[in-house]
């Protein structure tokens, strides 16, 4: 189905013209992904608490009608942005877990990207600890947060039950502890890296690859 007109508001911005009901189409979901990327870089500096859509169309190139055109409100936008960033978070493991020689080095190889994903993306992070939190108050966020959380989970689970087949040993502990232990480790070392502690990474690194050798006691540390 074609992608609705767009029409000019008072201000002459084009926007596009309300759909006709009959439900979502690949060019609108392709837009909402488009427009949700966009937003992320704000949404991620300001927080859930501090960022309306307006605040997002004053920081980008598109007006705040667009924005209203294809989420319902800032729940939606920002369930939109960390749903795609923690998709592409769970998938850039994967070729870590694919080419591993050994337990020993996957578990080192996934201690510097989990790292290196800190220091690098740490609003984007910051962002997603401070949604599941908000789920706990409101209701809109936990369906979205549960689905994050499953995935996330589901990825830990791969890394450790190929840890597992690469030592000859099977993991102590199930997909949901597993992922409670690394999730615990990596959102310490992202309060102590947003409090200015420079060796957060560090700290990570060791903390981790310990971790996990722990995990798996007879595999070579």
């Amino acid at each position: 189905m074609a992608e609705p007109a767009e029409r000019p508001t008072a201000a002459g911005t084009a926007i596009p013209a309300r759909r006709d009901g009959r439900g979502r189409g690949a060019k609108f979901e392709q837009r909402r992904a488009e427009l949700a990327d966009a937003a992320l870089k704000t949404l991620s500096e300001l927080g859930y608490a501090r960022t309306s859509l307006r605040e997002i169309a004053q920081n980008s190139e598109f007006s705040h009608g667009v924005l209203h055109y294809y989420f319902v409100d800032k729940v939606d936008l920002i369930t939109q942005c960390v749903r795609q960033y923690k998709g592409r978070c769970m998938r850039r493991y994967d070729p870590i877990i694919a080419t591993a020689g050994s337990a020993a080095q996957l578990r080192h190889e996934f201690s510097l990207a989990m790292a290196e994903s800190m220091v690098q993306d740490a609003d984007l992070h910051r962002l997603w600890y401070d949604l599941r939190s908000q789920s706990m108050f409101d209701p809109a966020f936990r369906a979205d947060v549960a689905a994050i959380d499953a995935g996330l989970c589901a990825m830990t689970w791969r890394v450790a039950t190929r840890i597992g087949e690469l030592a000859q040993v099977s993991p102590p502990f199930g997909p949901e502890v597993t992922y409670g232990l690394m999730d615990g480790l990596f959102q310490q070392a992202l309060l102590r890296h947003c409090a200015g502690d420079a060796a957060a990474a560090d700290y990570l690194i060791m903390a981790m690859d310990e971790v996990m050798a722990r995990f798996m006691p007879l595999a070579p540390v």
